[in-house]
């Protein structure tokens, strides 16, 4: 039942009508070591200049992406080699990335591995410290820097401190 950190960077704010421009994704385990990577090619003329320079790439870098399908694809795969019984998918901001990443992974294979649910970071943490205006972001080692890996990785890093202060986080 691994965690699966994941982080997403687009350039819009919906699935569909805007695109993912790359995703990251990091299996919750010492070591943070089981990385995933993907860039995925625009399904939508339209873009948010703003949104899409989060990402740092330009419109025409993306249009040279893989196409989304095949990085789907890649992706479920890599979930169902790296893991044993039910993935659970985690995000530092699980609606916004949550909402792309089932979107896409419906769209384009019908199906997605990580089901119907998600698990938001930041509302864990709330909850282990029972203070509804606490944010975990200083248990990150790893800079915060748009790359999703980058960005998974530090999210990790913090799920796992938290399960050192006593959160009960099974890694099997």
């Amino acid at each position: 039942m691994p965690y699966f950190m994941v982080d997403i960077e687009s350039d819009g704010p919906i699935p569909g009508d805007y695109s993912m421009v790359c995703l990251g994704a990091v299996i919750v385990e010492p070591g943070l070591e089981r990385t995933f990577y993907g860039q995925l090619q625009p399904i939508s003329d339209q873009f948010v200049p703003e949104a899409l320079a989060v990402s740092g790439f330009s419109r025409d870098e993306t249009m040279a992406f893989d196409d989304p399908r095949a990085v789907m694809q890649r992706f479920a795969d890599w979930i169902a080699a790296e893991s044993r019984g039910r993935s659970i998918f985690i995000s530092d901001n699980n609606g916004f990335d949550w909402m792309f990443v089932c979107w896409y992974f419906h769209h384009f294979l019908g199906r997605n591995p990580f089901g119907f649910s998600s698990q938001n970071l930041g509302s864990l943490y709330k909850g282990m410290v029972k203070n509804t205006f606490e944010t975990f972001k200083h248990l990150r080692k790893t800079r915060h820097t748009h790359h999703p890996v980058d960005d998974a990785r530090g999210n990790a890093e913090a799920l796992l401190a938290m399960r050192e202060q006593g959160l009960k986080l099974r890694l099997d």
